[in-house]
């Protein structure tokens, strides 16, 4: 596992969704809870909200998918499953910003 990433989990009251990968090599690679972002696992059929980004075929997902960047959910690395892609680098900042507005960190 590295970050960015894009595994299956089993997402407390939402079921299996794709799930993104956060944090630092370190982090993901050797210690046994990691961070990820909730996808869509159907359709994107409206635009982005401000906190959200469209990830789609290019980062291994069916289709368009939106990546919720408002709530970071910690979990043991153990319970993902299914690899389903990588978001491309491209993308890597559009969800770090959105991230760090969602979460409201730095005062934004």
């Amino acid at each position: 596992m590295k970050p960015w990433d894009i595994y299956t989990w089993n997402f407390p009251g939402a079921g299996e969704h794709p799930a993104v990968l956060l944090g630092t090599a370190e982090r993901v690679e050797q210690k046994p809870m990691v961070n990820v972002l909730l996808c869509s696992s159907q359709k994107a059929n409206r635009p982005p909200k401000a906190t959200e980004f469209i990830l789609d075929n290019v980062d291994g997902l069916d289709w368009a998918t939106l990546c919720k960047c408002d709530f970071v959910y910690s979990l043991p690395s153990s319970q993902l499953s299914q690899k389903r892609g990588r978001v491309t680098p491209i993308r890597r900042t559009e969800i770090a910003l959105r991230v760090i507005r969602g979460l409201g960190l730095a005062g934004l």
